[in-house]
């Protein structure tokens, strides 16, 4: 079991999908221990959140994220509690993927979007672990 199976205590989010999960199957992009998730929280006001993961949606930038080699989810979340506020889960292979990424002429759209809908982030960061969810947190857990 890995690490997105095992997420117990984000109490703010009611989990609402906006887009579908996008894991792939090659060999190259695998789970696998090491893979880095990174949950970014953008709040703003008047609903720019919202209309930022529209725009980002809309305008292809977060298909072509998913798109990137090394990428194993991009997806956005509104929060049940906090409708200014938009969760982000990006999960990459690597450390080099994500480095690889931050590096593409992407960064700067994704950058101009949130200034432009005045958005401010709290971020996340996970290695995965492979070795699963503890035996003592099973029986928390429904499948």
């Amino acid at each position: 079991m890995n690490i997105l199976k095992y997420v117990v205590g984000i109490p703010v989010f009611t989990i609402a999908m906006l887009t579908s999960c996008n894991i792939k199957n090659s060999s190259e992009t695998t789970p696998q221990d090491g893979a880095i998730t990174v949950n970014l929280y953008y709040t703003g006001k008047d609903g720019n959140a919202k209309k930022f993961v529209e725009e980002m949606e809309s305008s292809g930038t977060a298909d072509a994220i998913r798109k990137e080699e090394g990428n194993l989810r991009y997806e956005y979340f509104f929060s049940a509690s906090d409708p200014e506020t938009v969760l982000l889960i990006d999960d990459w292979i690597s450390q080099e993927a994500l480095d690889a990424h931050h590096a593409t002429p992407m960064m700067k759209t994704i950058s101009e979007l949130r200034e432009k809908y005045d958005l401010h982030m709290t971020v996340e960061r996970y290695v995965r672990d492979e070795q699963g969810v503890p035996l003592s947190d099973q029986s928390f857990i429904r499948k």
